[in-house]
């Protein structure tokens, strides 16, 4: 894996010429300062002061006696200490809020490479739904996962030159309310040829797409062919897509092939020795109930986690698909 690779999955790089296939999105050069404000754990938990008096929490009861349980207590000397202040991005939470208004009052954000799945929790929907830049900034400061990003993006490069990008970007994605999940797939890209596709939310079964899989294979084959094969300069990488209820494809990101990039229904070791004659694809998709995944059902990104042989992921998955044939075993003994 080379930098230049990692440095294409950037949704700064590839959404401009994705743009006309692609969810609407609007993206916004972070300051640096905003940058160290993410990574400062030195301190207590402070979100910015709005210049809009916007509230991340808006839904939330304020108890005035409770908050007197935090105001810093008097003293002399050393046993005094000075409360930190929070602090304040007024330009750029002006520039989010237009973009948030131009998108239709709700967006999804994420940076250059991931968003803050592992975060949804706490705000007040439990999703990604943003409407103002304190909501934005209450997932990002209370996300893990965004350290991937600030810290870790190319420690699977051979040519690793530096822990991070020079510059970090905001996506600001439309909201879809109707978006649905079981129209989201993964694709697998060697040597410039769709190797694999997998459903991406594996966590639950879909009769659905029982029903639909050939034509949704021809579909995506034919987005492939169309937009992403000349396009996309890498060799190896991966790419999900979302299909429409009028069965357009549209883009959703790019992810560096391996690495931190979850293989769902595939192993890696698997999808580097597919063999496909011509144009075949092998498609996966959860058949049955008890092909689930619930152990991708995690509370941080699919595309954080680790499943190389031997993590504690790999190992717990295999353990799950060896009761899953024990289970598939006593039932064909009992028929």
């Amino acid at each position: 894996m080379k930098e230049e690779e990692v440095n294409r999955c950037q949704i700064q790089e590839w959404y401009p010429k994705f743009k006309s296939v692609s969810i609407k999105t609007l993206i916004h050069q972070l300051p640096e300062s905003f940058i160290q404000y993410l990574l400062d754990d030195s301190g207590p938990f402070l979100l910015p002061v709005s210049v809009l008096n916007e509230d991340a929490l808006p839904n939330r009861i304020h108890n005035p006696d409770d908050e007197e349980d935090f105001q810093v207590s008097e003293g002399s000397g050393d046993e005094a200490e000075e409360p930190s202040l929070p602090p304040s991005f007024p330009e750029l939470e002006l520039k989010v809020k237009e973009s948030i208004d131009s998108l239709g009052g709700a967006v999804f954000p994420k940076l250059n490479w991931s968003a803050p799945k592992d975060s949804a929790w706490i705000s007040t929907a439990g999703t990604l739904r943003c409407t103002t830049f304190s909501e934005i900034a209450l997932l990002f400061r209370a996300s893990d996962s965004l350290v991937h990003d600030l810290c870790h993006a190319y420690d699977s490069c051979h040519d690793k030159s530096s822990s991070r990008p020079q510059n970090f970007f905001l996506a600001l994605r439309k909201w879809y309310p109707s978006f649905k999940p079981d129209m989201e797939f993964r694709c697998f890209v060697r040597d410039q040829k769709l190797v694999g596709i997998s459903q991406r939310e594996v966590t639950t079964f879909y009769p659905v797409l029982l029903e639909k899989k050939n034509d949704l294979l021809l579909l995506i084959q034919g987005f492939f062919n169309n937009y992403v094969r000349t396009r996309f300069e890498s060799e190896k990488y991966t790419f999900d897509v979302y299909i429409t209820n009028d069965e357009r494809v549209k883009v959703v990101d790019f992810n560096p092939w391996g690495t931190f990039t979850l293989s769902l229904l595939f192993t890696w070791d698997e999808l580097e020795h597919i063999h496909s004659e011509g144009d075949d694809v092998e498609f996966r998709i959860v058949e049955d109930r008890c092909a689930v995944r619930p152990g991708l059902k995690t509370a941080v990104p699919y595309d954080y986690l680790d499943t190389s042989p031997g993590s504690g992921w790999d190992q717990f998955l295999r353990n799950a698909d060896e009761e899953l044939r024990r289970q598939t075993r006593s039932t064909e003994a009992g028929a």
